[in-house]
């Protein structure tokens, strides 16, 4: 998914570059290789940035920085705020790189009509994506040391009343982690299949400018 190192890089103009989050990868791939879309790179940091919000800024930066160092000069960055505080938007604006509109990778997925409405209904909702729920045992379980002190359950969780699958795929196994996650965490289950949400719209909207001009009619 990387862009090709400017070692190898080729003569012509580079194609337009994705730097995405890791939690969106799969999603992410499935937008750039569809049909319809023109060829483009992709180019994802790590997941592990998903519970560092705090070092998004700093990793985008440095990822753009070689993106322009190779040649692309067309790049959008398939990140929401993320929990960064506005300090990612500080660092696109200064870089002119557009990123994907919302504050949270829910928010897009669920479209921001429909998350607004979700959060109004009951703020004490916690989220699960398709990636969240294939890796709940280590991000949420492991990666909060609930595996070792269960008894910090109700410090994390005890303002939350219900868990909110946003699924991007039908897939019945991965409901039946998101499903046995709430209960490990003591809170009601819902399901929505959203899809890709909003990414799919952005992705469409950044390639439009690279795509080939129809043929005018004679």
């Amino acid at each position: 998914m990387q862009g090709s190192p400017s070692s190898t890089r080729p003569s012509g103009p580079r194609p337009p570059l994705v730097i995405g989050c890791g939690a969106l990868a799969n999603e992410l791939v499935e937008l750039t290789r569809r049909a319809g879309l023109p060829a483009m790179d992709l180019s994802c940091l790590p997941a592990s940035l998903h519970n560092r919000p705090e070092r998004i800024p700093n990793a985008v930066a440095a990822r753009i920085r070689r993106a322009r160092a190779d040649g692309y000069k067309q790049i959008f960055v398939a990140y929401a705020d993320c929990g960064t505080g506005g300090m990612l938007d500080r660092v696109l604006e200064a870089k002119g790189v557009a990123r994907l509109e919302g504050a949270h990778c829910y928010e897009v997925y669920a479209g921001r009509a429909a998350f607004a409405e979700l959060a109004d209904e009951e703020p004490g909702t916690f989220y699960l994506t398709d990636f969240l729920a294939r890796n709940f045992e280590r991000l949420v379980i492991r990666g909060l040391g609930l595996d070792h002190h269960p008894e910090l359950l109700p410090l994390y969780f005890g303002n939350y009343r219900r868990l909110v699958y946003l699924a991007q795929t039908d897939d019945a196994a991965l409901t039946a982690r998101a499903e046995a996650g709430a209960a490990r965490l003591g809170l009601a289950f819902q399901r929505r299949l959203v899809g890709l949400g909003e990414m799919a719209p952005a992705i469409a909207a950044f390639a439009a400018p690279a795509a080939p001009a129809a043929p005018r009619a004679a």
